[in-house]
């Protein structure tokens, strides 16, 4: 990035931070729906679930809650870029002397600072409710990095569906997939309880390769070559969202 790249996308981020600040209720509901969930797995259902991991049932959880709550928050960063759309920022900005980019950086930024925080909240619910783990500095590090590039992947895909929607309902609407992913995986029961065609799926899509590397880390346990794996799918991803999300706003620029 240029100097003036940088500086653009530093106050363009601010100003988007700032939209956050003053109404905090964005990074409020996306907490709501995971920490609903865990209430409702943790106190409802988890008596009923056996994962034979021997691990207390939020521990075993809490991964695919964090991804739930990623996958949600990015939504908003649709919506946030489909509303300067329609209201014509990008118009108005295009006649001023900033780098045109900036403004997708911004709202990535902002993304991954408000998903974050949302991160946060949950965690901080999550030990309330119970949750331990031994984990040291470089594992904790080692989360944290997976959890920015999951954010950063997603937010890229959240970018281009904000590029291409012609609604505000639908510039949102894409989120929900991935939402759902995570119960179609290792998140909240192993795979190998499921049924051969759905647990085949679930065994080889990449949140179970993300969601089995976060606890091994959570657990002090070997990560094998399970991380190789989930690196491979976020920066897969994050690449390829980069790159569409990018043409698409070349072209809606030009």
């Amino acid at each position: 990035m240029s100097s003036l790249m940088l500086n653009n996308t530093r106050v363009l981020t601010g100003r988007s931070l700032r939209h956050i600040l003053r109404s905090p209720d964005t990074v409020i509901t996306t907490a709501v729906t995971p920490v609903a969930l865990m209430l409702l797995f943790v106190y409802v259902l988890g008596g009923a679930i056996t994962t034979g991991s021997g691990e207390p049932y939020l521990d075993y959880m809490l991964p695919g809650i964090l991804l739930i709550t990623i996958a949600s928050g990015v939504a908003y960063t649709s919506f946030r870029l489909f509303m300067d759309l329609q209201g014509g920022i990008f118009e108005r900005f295009s006649s001023m002397p900033i780098a045109r980019s900036s403004l997708l950086w911004a709202h990535v930024f902002t993304s991954l600072a408000a998903n974050l925080a949302a991160v946060a909240v949950v965690l901080a619910v999550a030990l309330i409710m119970g949750f331990r783990t031994g984990a040291s500095v470089a594992p904790w590090l080692a989360v944290t990095g997976i959890l920015v590039l999951f954010i950063l992947s997603l937010t890229w895909i959240a970018v281009l569906a904000g590029l291409s929607a012609k609604t505000v309902d639908g510039a949102s609407a894409f989120s929900y997939p991935l939402i759902f992913l995570p119960f179609i995986s290792s998140a909240f029961v192993p795979t190998d309880s499921m049924p051969g065609p759905v647990g085949w799926f679930a065994q080889h899509q990449p949140v179970t390769s993300i969601v089995d590397t976060l606890r091994a880390l959570f657990e002090q346990q070997p990560v094998g070559s399970g991380i190789w794996a989930a690196l491979a799918w976020l920066v897969g991803i994050l690449l390829l969202g980069y790159v569409l999300a990018a043409a698409k706003y070349r072209r809606k620029v030009a």
